[in-house]
């Protein structure tokens, strides 16, 4: 029954968040507007279907995209699931067009939230409004699973660039492609000088 509230109280705060922040701007440096996307009649996915990706960096774990533009045709929410391993960390960064969502499923670790850092462990709810800076680090002994979930698409893209599909070869990422990547799609997320 807890949990029910709680999933309840998730779902309660992100029509609020999404309600209040999904203006269209029609900026035209809103990337996330240009492709069309066709009617859905929706997806029921278990925990482990979806776009299965591994990331091309170093230490990074591998991640599902669930709900998208290309996975169940949603022209707004992105929503996703990655564990991060112990010691892994979500680098600082920001989201400039989308307020995101990280819902703690299972381990322990440390979220960094503009200036201040909370532990956080299975059932914590991170919201992060744009123009906001987060981190997550996994500080406990076994992988932390998190949920993510998105006002506006553009991060997954991102993230599409960096990993290629479970399965096929990983090659890793230099430093000076991670940091094209990056330039190009600042319009949306921006971290801090590389470290």
């Amino acid at each position: 029954m807890r949990h029910r509230s709680t999933l309840r109280a998730i779902g309660m705060t992100f029509v609020i968040g999404v309600g209040s922040g999904c203006g269209r701007s029609g900026s035209a440096t809103d990337k996330s507007r240009e492709v069309a996307t066709p009617a859905s009649a929706g997806l029921i996915l278990q925990a482990e279907e979806g776009e299965r990706r591994v990331r091309r960096n170093v230490g990074k774990g591998p991640f599902i995209l669930k709900v998208d533009r290309q996975n169940g045709g949603s022209p707004d929410l992105v929503m996703g699931y990655e564990d991060l391993a112990p010691g892994a960390e979500i680098q600082p960064h920001t989201h400039l067009v989308a307020d995101e969502i990280l819902f703690v499923h299972r381990g322990n670790g440390v979220a960094t939230l503009g200036q201040r850092s909370s532990p956080v462990s299975a059932g914590a709810t991170i919201y992060i409004p744009r123009n906001v800076q987060i981190s997550l680090r996994d500080t406990g002994t076994e992988p932390l699973g998190v949920a993510f979930i998105f006002s506006k698409p553009g991060f997954e893209e991102l993230m599409r660039d960096n990993s290629v599909r479970e399965g096929q070869p990983v090659t890793p990422m230099s430093p000076e492609e991670r940091e094209q990547l990056r330039k190009r799609h600042s319009w949306h997320t921006i971290y801090p000088p590389s470290r």
